[in-house]
């Protein structure tokens, strides 16, 4: 049987995305070997989001501080504020965005231990968190 992990917020290297967009993974394979499943905190500055993007996997993604917007392909954009939870399927593009007077933080968990965000516009497929998942200035 597979033993218990506690991860310590204090002790996590926190991922900066680029604008002022940073990520802290908390469950992912390099923490927990046997996991299937990959979670973390993203916090967005006042008028920031990642690009339009989709997922090789399901994502659902609670709202933990302040407001904002999510926007889904296909879907009129909603208004999203604490607590609120999305769940956004498989290969659906989507986005996250924080209004220009407060920032925005979200959890994540996605159901694999690999994941890759493949950006709308470009095509462009890149693993989830490494050097080339970055926030482009608008």
């Amino acid at each position: 049987m597979p033993n218990a992990t506690i991860v310590k917020i204090d002790e996590i290297e926190t991922v900066e995305r680029g604008n002022g967009v940073k990520s802290t993974p908390l469950i992912t394979k390099g923490v927990y070997n046997d996991t299937l499943i990959t979670t973390g905190i993203t916090t967005f500055p006042p008028g920031n989001e990642v690009p339009f993007h989709s997922h090789n996997c399901d994502e659902q993604v609670t709202i933990l501080e302040g407001e904002g917007v999510c926007e889904v392909e296909g879907e009129e954009p909603v208004a999203v504020k604490q607590y609120d939870t999305t769940y956004i399927p498989k290969g659906k593009s989507h986005r996250f965005v924080a209004p220009d007077d407060k920032s925005l933080k979200i959890l994540w968990i996605y159901t694999t231990d690999i994941v890759t965000r493949t950006f709308s516009e470009s095509g462009q497929t890149v693993e989830h968190l490494s050097g080339n998942d970055l926030i482009i200035d608008k």
